[in-house]
């Protein structure tokens, strides 16, 4: 997987957690002002595009920007109600982007379209309440529910990390994904939604015929540090 972000080991970034909360809140600071300055350059670069194609780009790169700010949320902040924002906006973000998308499309294909986006953002929003402890434990290895103390705060803070990098490089390989999915010019690309989860990528969407299906799954499962890849896409 790509990695945009070193990071320290698990046992030093515990020990910062604990022992300087400020350090923590610099550090999200830091992230959040770049996650800032990261979506001014990716708007900007925007403006080459017109019409629904620059809205898609536009949107793609809230996406990015909510991702990261999700993802610092995960590293550097310590309570629910910050990490469910966060990951609630991710949710609307990608609606947003899902909306775009479906823009181009008439009629049924079109309700279809955000149809299958609402139930999405909506099972999104619903994770992101009801906070997927079970499913954390069961990504990152980790489980400190029989800890107590300092062994706890720091369980709990190693698991704050290993979620943080691994969003984070999901959040990489979708950009990877979706940026050789453009570059190939046999494929209608912004008819296909991108999400990966732990490196498995799912696509789903429209394309003309069988052969842009295999082409979409042959462009992603070539991306480094992709695991697998799922595929919704269907023949319009």
């Amino acid at each position: 997987m790509n990695k945009l972000l070193c990071f320290v080991l698990a046992s030093a970034a515990s020990a910062a957690f604990a022992a300087s909360p400020n350090n923590d809140t610099v550090a999200y600071k830091a992230a959040i002002n770049k996650s800032d300055a990261d979506y001014k350059t990716a708007k900007a670069a925007c403006d080459a595009q017109s019409g629904n194609a620059k809205d898609v780009c536009v949107e793609q790169a809230k996406v990015n920007r909510a991702n990261a700010e999700s993802t610092a949320a995960l590293q550097y902040k310590n309570d629910k109600k910050s990490i469910e924002k966060a990951q609630i906006n991710v949710a609307d973000a990608n609606y947003d982007l899902a909306k775009a998308q479906c823009a181009t499309r008439s009629g049924a294909d079109k309700d279809s379209c955000l149809s299958g986006a609402k139930s999405q953002h909506t099972a999104w929003v619903q994770d992101a309440k009801a906070g997927k402890q079970a499913a954390d434990t069961a990504q990152t290895g980790i489980d400190c529910s029989a800890m107590t103390g300092t062994d706890k705060a720091g369980c709990e803070a190693r698991s704050k990390t290993a979620l943080a990098k691994d969003a984070l490089a999901d959040s990489a390989i979708t950009t990877k994904v979706k940026t050789e999915l453009l570059a190939e010019p046999s494929l209608k690309s912004l008819d296909v939604h991108v999400e990966t989860t732990n490196g498995t990528v799912m696509l789903s969407g429209f394309v003309p015929s069988q052969a842009e299906v295999d082409k979409a799954v042959d462009v992603a499962r070539n991306v480094k540090g992709v695991n697998k890849v799922q595929s919704s896409l269907r023949i319009k």
